[in-house]
């Protein structure tokens, strides 16, 4: 037995199953971030907690993980694209500290995926862009890759 200290159901609101929220462009900022151990603990990702802040969708959570320190290079390669893409978006472009990039309006393209262990569908961040923006001259929601945009020298002028 467990003690529940008193409670009373008739004082607390019920909690609601909450389905993934549509395919659709979003205002978001980002509230939490936390870097974390990967199950296999080969690595770390950084979890990043977006909430939206306007709209029908508004208080709603999505959640993107950035493998940021993993065996494989090209997961790495993902993650660093994924994070520089967020920080194009909220115009923090060298953060010292995750923190940085937190309620700092941008626009997240919210997508869904069918999961592998129970086959539901669950949201995915398919990409980030400046608020009312397209990311510094990208397609709106597209990702932009590290190294690329504003400024920067294209791949076939590099040395």
């Amino acid at each position: 037995m467990a003690n529940l200290n008193n409670f009373d159901a008739n004082n607390v609101d019920p909690s609601v199953a909450l389905d993934p929220i549509p395919a659709g462009k979003y205002i978001a900022v980002i509230t939490e971030s936390e870097m974390k151990p990967t199950k296999a603990g080969g690595g770390k990702y950084l979890q990043l907690t977006f909430q939206i802040i306007d709209g029908e969708r508004k208080g709603r959570l999505v959640w993107a993980r950035l493998n940021l320190e993993n065996k494989s290079e090209m997961t790495v390669k993902i993650a660093r694209g994924e994070l520089s893409a967020i920080c194009r978006a909220v115009g923090v472009m060298a953060p010292k500290d995750s923190v940085e990039l937190h309620n700092i309006p941008l626009e997240i393209n919210v997508g869904l995926k069918k999961r592998d262990d129970n086959g539901e569908f669950t949201n995915v961040i398919k990409g980030y862009t400046k608020k009312g923006g397209n990311g510094g001259g990208g397609a709106a929601g597209a990702r932009v890759p590290a190294g690329v945009g504003p400024g920067s020298t294209p791949p076939w002028k590099r040395g």
